[in-house]
C-alpha cells in the first residue's frame, strides 16, 4: 500500500463540527460500547464525518472525532490513513472509483479509464465545477459483471466506453442513470435468458401422493410439510453393546 497523507494546508478547512443531528447519531454509536470502549466507534464516526465534508476527511474532522472519542488523535489519524475507503483529499460530487483488477482489466477496464480522462482529466483530479473526480481501485467484488465502476454508492456494471460515457453524462445533466448491468441482461443472469437447467423434464409434475404447494393464504400448522400429507416418522434408534439396557 501506497503512502497515504492528508491534503495540502491550502485544501484544509479551518474547522469541524459535527452537525447536530450527526452528533447525536454519533452519540448514539458510541453508547453501544462499555465505559472505557468508545474508541471502537471510531470507523462509523469516520465514516459519518466524511459523509458530511462532502465524501473526504479533513484534519479537522479527523481531530473532532479524536476529541469526541477521547483518543489521541494519532491514533485516528493511523485508522483514516489505514483504510482506503477514507479519502484524505477532496472528491467530486460524483465521485468514480473505477475497478483496474484482472477480470475488469480483462474485460476492458483500460477503455473506460480513456474515457474518465477524458471526461474527467487525470486521476484524483476534480473537475472545475467540483461534480466528478475518479479513481482507480482493486476489486470491488462485482467480476462477474466486469468490466464495472463504483460511482458513490452505487455499481455500474458491464460497461463499455460508449455507456460509461453516457453515465457520466447523465449524471452532469442533474440525472441518475439506473444502476447495475449496463448491458441487456438482469444482475449476473445470462444474457439472452437461461442457458443451463433449460431440460423439460427437470420441472415434471408433483407425484400424485403431494398435493400442490401451500400459498401464503393456506393454513399451515407448525411442522407441517407444504405440500405431503404427512410427515415421515422417524425410526427408533438402535441400541449397541454399550446399550445399558441390553
Amino acid at each position: 500500500m501506497s503512502v497515504r497523507r492528508l491534503a495540502p494546508v491550502a485544501q484544509q478547512p479551518k474547522s469541524f463540527e459535527f452537525t447536530p443531528a450527526n452528533l447525536d447519531w454519533a452519540k448514539q454509536q458510541i453508547a453501544k460500547y462499555p465505559e472505557g470502549r468508545q474508541a471502537s466507534a471510531v470507523i462509523p464516526l469516520l465514516w459519518r464525518a466524511q459523509e458530511q465534508a462532502g465524501g473526504w476527511l479533513p484534519q479537522k474532522a479527523i481531530e473532532h472525532v479524536a476529541d469526541l472519542l477521547g483518543m489521541p488523535r494519532i491514533r485516528v489519524l493511523e485508522v483514516a490513513t489505514f483504510y482506503t475507503m477514507f479519502n484524505l483529499e477532496p472528491v467530486g460530487q460524483f465521485y468514480v472509483q473505477l475497478c483496474g483488477t484482472t477480470p475488469c482489466m480483462l474485460r476492458g477496464a483500460n477503455e473506460l479509464k480513456k474515457v474518465c480522462r477524458e471526461k474527467i482529466g487525470e486521476e484524483r483530479h476534480v473537475t472545475a465545477d467540483g461534480k466528478f473526480s475518479w479513481i482507480e481501485v482493486e476489486c470491488l467484488g462485482a467480476c462477474v459483471n466486469a468490466p464495472m465502476a463504483q460511482i458513490n454508492y452505487d455499481f455500474y456494471e458491464d460497461l463499455t466506453p460508449e455507456s460509461l460515457a453516457k453515465v457520466l453524462d447523465e449524471f452532469a445533466a442533474g440525472r441518475t442513470p439506473k444502476p447495475g448491468p449496463q448491458a441487456d441482461r438482469q444482475f449476473s443472469a445470462p444474457a439472452g435468458g437461461p442457458t443451463t437447467l433449460t431440460a423439460p423434464g427437470l420441472y415434471a409434475t408433483a407425484p400424485k401422493s403431494a398435493g400442490p404447494a401451500l400459498t401464503d393464504r393456506d393454513p399451515k400448522k407448525p411442522g407441517e410439510p407444504a405440500n405431503v400429507s404427512e410427515a415421515p416418522v422417524p425410526k427408533p434408534p438402535i441400541g449397541d453393546s454399550s446399550d445399558p439396557r441390553q
